[in-house]
């Protein structure tokens, strides 16, 4: 077996390949239902994400990377794809989900050869790291369905009622180049490197005509760039991330310095207090996976939502601590909400000051994206931040600046049951209302359908095709 880690000596070798054998036996790992062990306290540990060898298993009733323990970077990827054929689509899965495999497992794309007169079947910048918790995670946009109103690989009887098109939300000013799409893969983990390296090789499998048969080298070196021309898919934005190695049971600051993800479905206690009712945060089974309400291939799956956010930061930094409080509804270091307690403490937006203003802004965002502000809509947030450097920025309206800014921001990344009930309801308020939107501008966009997960001869996505 040609395994990243087998240079490291025999010990590191046999560990490694005890571990192997240890999970091509075990069971399907099963969420333990408790909260995580630091990252976001709203995902639930995967049974085998704490093992030695620090893999996360990649067969399961759901794919890994949803309910995992957050990882502290990722590399979000979406595909164009260049053929008619579903065949073709299918064989890239089944390529795609051989290649996930290995690679979450820490081992090489594919088996290495020894032949030094074509180039290298895995490009080696994780040769001797260990996997770092490495997910994949796989989803279909409303586009292989459908296409301007055109069944263009016959699937379109089989797209879920959810999976809708997202609409255009005020204050958007999406970049074309860099939204939608119709395939996706996110890969996270707690080393950059390897989430970029997975992204990279299975996107060579994607461009490499005979490599959605299953070879992950085909194509390459018999016919150089030739081959990337007759891929079924190619890479159409990428975006990487990051957050924080947070403390243990804390969720992770984002770049203007509040936490993340406090009240996603799961998490313990009750989220609000609201006209004088509590709510409560629900469960991922109510508010994540789908169930039977779905088409049989997307039961124990969820629909992701992307968004880039591009936040001025210099804006920010110049608006004292105060304004910002009032801004997200929430004190900056404590994360404790603005109407009191601690951080674990519920959003009482029915509590008002002495002079019987609210405690929590009307237009704070914790209060408008609240389940009682958007009729009852939860999502699972996982987003991480970005930074790209510096980009110019030339104003058209008074004072008229112009000048280099931060291009840095957050990759908000969402899963629910259903869309429709989830984040388009929670943001259709959200774009209007929001207090955060004077500092933030979303600049990309894409939804897809994220299948169950596969199972050792059944690739991801098999349901649909068969």
């Amino acid at each position: 077996m040609d395994s990243r880690r087998g240079f490291l000596g025999a010990a590191s070798g046999a560990l490694a390949a005890a571990a192997l054998a240890s999970r091509a036996n075990a069971a399907e790992p099963v969420a333990t239902g408790k909260p995580a062990a630091g990252g976001n306290p709203a995902a639930t540990v995967v049974s085998g994400s704490a093992a030695t060898d620090g893999t996360v298993p990649f067969y399961g009733a759901h794919q890994a990377g949803i309910d995992t323990l957050q990882q502290t970077h990722t590399v979000f990827a979406s595909f164009d794809l260049r053929t008619e054929k579903a065949a073709d689509i299918e064989r890239l899965l089944v390529a795609w989900t051989d290649a996930a495999a290995r690679l979450t497992a820490g081992e090489t794309v594919a088996p290495l050869g020894s032949d030094a007169g074509t180039p290298p079947l895995d490009s080696g910048e994780v040769l001797g790291l260990p996997s770092r918790r490495l997910t994949l995670t796989f989803g279909f946009a409303p586009t292989m369905f459908e296409q301007a109103g055109k069944d263009s690989f016959g699937l379109r009887s089989r797209k879920p009622a959810a999976l809708v098109a997202l609409p255009r939300f005020n204050g958007d000013q999406l970049v074309e180049a860099q939204s939608g799409g119709d395939l996706c893969i996110q890969a996270c983990a707690d080393d950059s490197q390897v989430a970029f390296h997975a992204i990279r090789q299975l996107a060579r499998i994607a461009a490499a005509g005979d490599a959605a048969a299953g070879d992950a080298s085909a194509g390459y070196g018999r016919r150089g760039a030739a081959a990337q021309a007759t891929g079924p898919a190619m890479l159409r934005w990428m975006q990487a991330g990051f957050v924080p190695d947070s403390p243990v049971a804390e969720s992770p600051r984002n770049l203007l310095g509040f936490r993340d993800g406090t009240d996603n479905p799961g998490a313990p206690g009750i989220a609000e207090r609201a006209n004088g009712k509590a709510v409560g945060n629900g469960t991922p089974a109510e508010s994540v996976w789908v169930g039977s309400e779905g088409p049989a291939w997307m039961r124990g799956g969820t629909y992701l939502v992307v968004r880039k956010v591009r936040l001025f930061l210099e804006h920010w930094d110049r608006s004292n601590l105060a304004f910002q409080q009032q801004v997200i509804g929430r004190h900056k270091a404590s994360g404790a909400p603005l109407s009191g307690g601690t951080i674990a403490a519920p959003l009482d937006l029915d509590a008002l000051d002495k002079d019987g203003n609210p405690l929590i802004p009307e237009n704070a965002h914790v209060r408008v994206a609240s389940a009682s502000a958007t009729h009852g809509a939860r999502i699972s947030r996982r987003s991480y931040s970005y930074n790209n450097g510096l980009s110019m920025v030339a104003e058209r309206w008074p004072p008229w600046r112009q000048g280099l800014e931060y291009d840095a921001g957050l990759l908000f990344v969402a899963h629910q049951r259903d869309p429709r009930t989830g984040f388009i309801p929670m943001f259709e308020r959200m774009s209007k209302f929001d207090l955060l939107n004077q500092y933030a501008t979303h600049v990309a966009s894409a939804i897809f359908a994220v299948p169950s997960g596969a199972r050792r001869g059944v690739p991801i996505g098999h349901e649909l095709f068969a």
